[in-house]
């Protein structure tokens, strides 16, 4: 598989902190920053589309959101009121 290497700096915190999350989910370093950006593109991406179809269809509603959540099965005892 082919493979983009990149050289990355954090703050000494930052750094340690990701180091114990790669650990603490048995990944290697590289593996759980790739899942990190990989994860945080997609939210932009859905940020986006969700901010063009509002802007066309309206805001959505509480309900509109809750009945997502429920259907996508987001929805938790901590959340349900």
């Amino acid at each position: 598989m082919k493979v983009d290497k990149l050289s990355i700096s954090f703050d000494p915190e930052l750094g340690d902190a990701v180091r114990s999350a790669a650990a603490q989910a048995g990944k290697p370093v590289s593996s759980w920053l790739a899942e990190a950006a990989s994860n945080k593109l997609r939210a932009q991406a859905l940020a986006e589309f969700l901010a063009r179809w509002q802007a066309e269809h309206g805001v959505l509603t509480a309900e509109e959101i809750a009945r997502a959540e429920r259907e996508l099965g987001l929805t938790s005892a901590d959340t349900a009121a």
